[in-house]
């Protein structure tokens, strides 16, 4: 009886001592470790990417967000538009609409955001391209397809008093191309293509 009390206690503690190790290990140690080596090796994407105009917050490089006239939902003609975003950019509400390619309420938003991004673009509903009507997985892209970014150029040269030369030259230099020349799709950062177009406003 006794040996085997004996042997319970024992099985007991040595319970009691791993599950000490490994909370130390794998709550403390291991969190303090990765964090460290994010900090000192990857300290902009470990801080959220945050993007600093004159010493101000302005955003991030990895999150989307409106560029809507101030206190309503209609989009700013001076600024180049992101992909639509049915959570409103919110990055606490990430994920896409979950409705299918024939859903018939999809089809009619898509539908209406097509007209919608003709008409404000002043150009023909066969130019605009997909991601201009369609959200992201996400929702919260920050990122569009030159295509999109093309269209916008004429509109967004007359909003602002620029020559379009001087606004495609822009949209050139921030257009990313494939990852290591062959991976995913080139891309355009709308928050770091605005902020290069305030600057050129101000030249």
């Amino acid at each position: 009886m006794n040996t085997s009390v004996h042997g319970a206690v024992r099985l007991v503690w040595a319970s009691l001592r791993a599950l000490l190790v490994l909370t130390v290990v794998t709550g403390i140690i291991y969190p303090l470790a990765v964090t460290g080596i994010a900090q000192a090796a990857f300290n902009n994407e470990a801080n959220g990417s945050m993007v600093t105009v004159q010493g101000k917050e302005v955003g991030s490089s990895l999150i989307g967000q409106s560029w809507n006239l101030k206190d309503t939902d209609k989009p700013d003609p001076k600024w180049f538009q992101p992909r639509p975003s049915h959570s409103g950019y919110d990055p606490l509400t990430t994920g896409s609409s979950q409705l299918g390619a024939s859903d018939p309420t999809l089809l009619k938003a898509v539908r209406a955001a097509k007209k919608q991004v003709a008409t404000f673009n002043d150009v023909p509903e066969s130019a605009v391209p997909k991601d201009a009507v369609t959200g992201s997985a996400s929702a919260i892209d920050p990122h569009i397809s030159p295509e999109y970014a093309k269209i916008q150029v004429k509109r967004v040269a007359k909003a602002n008093g620029l020559p379009e030369t001087q606004v495609k030259k822009l949209l050139k230099e921030h257009t990313e191309g494939r990852a290591a020349g062959f991976l995913g799709n080139p891309y355009v950062n709308v928050l770091e293509l605005n902020i290069a177009l305030k600057k050129l406003g101000k030249d």
